[in-house]
C-alpha cells in the first residue's frame, strides 16, 4: 500500500476524505484504517480523522485538505 486513510466508520468527514481521494489515488493502493480497532490509533488521531498518509515518507494530511493537497502528495 502507497496510503493510509485513518478514518472511522460512520464519519462522515471520512467518507468526504475518501471520495476526494477516488480520482487520485487508485484503490488498490489505499488502505482504509478504521481507528476504533487500535487504541493507539484512536489516541493519536481521535479528534483529527480523516488523515491521509504516504506511507513511503509517513507525510500526513490532516482534514480538511483538497484535490490539489492529495494530487501533490501522490506525486
Amino acid at each position: 500500500m502507497k496510503f493510509k486513510l485513518y478514518s472511522s466508520e460512520g464519519c462522515h468527514l471520512c467518507e468526504q476524505a475518501l471520495a476526494l481521494c477516488i480520482p487520485h489515488i487508485d484503490t488498490s493502493e489505499l488502505n482504509i484504517v478504521d481507528i476504533v480497532e487500535d487504541e493507539a490509533l484512536v489516541s493519536q488521531f481521535g479528534i483529527h480523522i480523516p488523515v491521509l498518509e504516504r506511507c513511503s515518507d509517513n507525510k500526513m494530511l490532516y482534514w480538511p485538505f483538497n484535490d490539489s493537497q492529495i494530487s501533490e502528495l501522490n506525486s
